[in-house]
């Protein structure tokens, strides 16, 4: 039986969104809401969608509707997945998953409560180099993992300047809840360590408040809002265990490149890199050394895309990539960083 979506928002995010969500065969699209009329009358007309509603609660309320999918504002990411599952919808939100911890914990108990599935969209997972990461870090060919670098530095990244993106009681910080949520992600999760102890974490808003390092992407109409959140973090993590992490990452900074971006695992027998996959480790013959360039290995996922995933999740064919409580220990992560930064200390999550 066909897994039947309504799509909450209609901003850029959401067209190519649907297509996958499209692309399934037991997926359709029957409702979308927007308040923006002219956008909503966009996204029904290029993907057939029959019914549109101004307010996402009367789609909320539709009994044509099993899943939502959420891609609006930050600032409204909990509310309205918090809403979609007291509705007995399952829900599939766009990150970040809230704009501090005390409302992420608000969206699991109402999962809890309504016995629905509710998935961060974490699309770097899905990637081919991560599910190849994945598999050779889960094989045990990098043998103890105990460290790793994650990093994402735009050197022009800025989404639209003058606009919520920028804006903290809106989106509730900058690079690092847009960017930096993705590679801490999939370092955690290629590392399979959830269980952060101590954090440290610096910010820093040096472009921006400037008028400078803007990207040009969204479709939000400008309306002078004052830039006030990072264009730059950094942190080091300590895991469960004494593994570390360390963090980078920009919308707007000074380098040579216009995007970087990779995870790296250290291993002690064995290191590896995402973007592009390649392995890094001695040969058997002494001296000799090895870089591996797209290595071998399975994939986990015959697709590429968080909404194959939690599609079959629902149909009980696939385990759910992302859970509730990976998305939770990612967001006391970031509240620490900011935490981190307002106090130039440590912050402890173990006690």
């Amino acid at each position: 039986m066909a897994v039947r979506f309504g799509i909450i928002g209609a901003g850029a995010i959401t067209f190519p969104s649907c297509r996958e969500i499209a692309a399934h065969p037991d997926a359709e699209i029957v409702a979308a809401s927007d308040p923006n009329a002219e956008r909503l009358a966009k996204l029904a007309q290029d993907f057939h969608i029959p019914q549109t509603f101004p307010d996402s609660k009367e789609l909320m309320a539709n009994d044509d509707v099993d899943a939502i999918y959420i891609a609006v504002p930050n600032a409204l990411h909990a509310p309205l997945a918090e809403a979609a599952l007291d509705a007995g919808k399952h829900v599939i939100l766009e990150k970040p998953f809230a704009l501090n911890t005390r409302e992420a914990r608000a969206v699991a108990d109402a999962e809890r409560r309504s016995g629905k599935r509710f998935m961060l969209g974490m699309n770097q997972r899905f990637v081919t180099g991560a599910q190849k990461a994945k598999y050779l870090a889960a094989s045990g060919t990098l043998g103890d993992i105990y460290h790793a670098k994650a990093f994402w530095l735009r050197r022009s990244g800025i989404p639209r300047l003058g606009t919520w993106f920028g804006n903290k009681q809106l989106a509730g910080g900058g690079s690092l809840l847009d960017i930096g949520v993705h590679v801490m992600d999939l370092a955690l999760y290629l590392m399979d360590n959830f269980q952060p102890e101590a954090v440290s974490g610096a910010t820093y808003t040096q472009f921006g408040n400037r008028g400078l390092g803007e990207g040009g992407w969204g479709i939000s109409d400008r309306e002078d809002i004052t830039f006030d959140v990072d264009d730059f973090a950094t942190a080091i993590i300590k895991l469960k265990g004494g593994a570390t992490l360390n963090l980078d990452v920009s919308w707007a900074l000074h380098q040579k490149t216009p995007n970087e971006m990779n995870v790296n695992l250290y291993g002690t027998d064995a290191g590896l890199s995402v973007y592009p996959a390649e392995l890094y480790r001695y040969a058997q013959a002494e001296g000799d050394y090895q870089v591996i360039q797209n290595p071998k290995a399975d994939r986990l996922y015959s697709h590429t895309s968080r909404f194959h995933n939690f599609v079959n999740a629902i149909q009980g064919t696939e385990e759910q990539c992302v859970t509730i409580e990976q998305a939770l220990a990612v967001q006391s992560i970031i509240d620490a960083i900011y935490e981190s930064c307002k106090t130039g200390r440590e912050v402890r999550l173990d006690q």
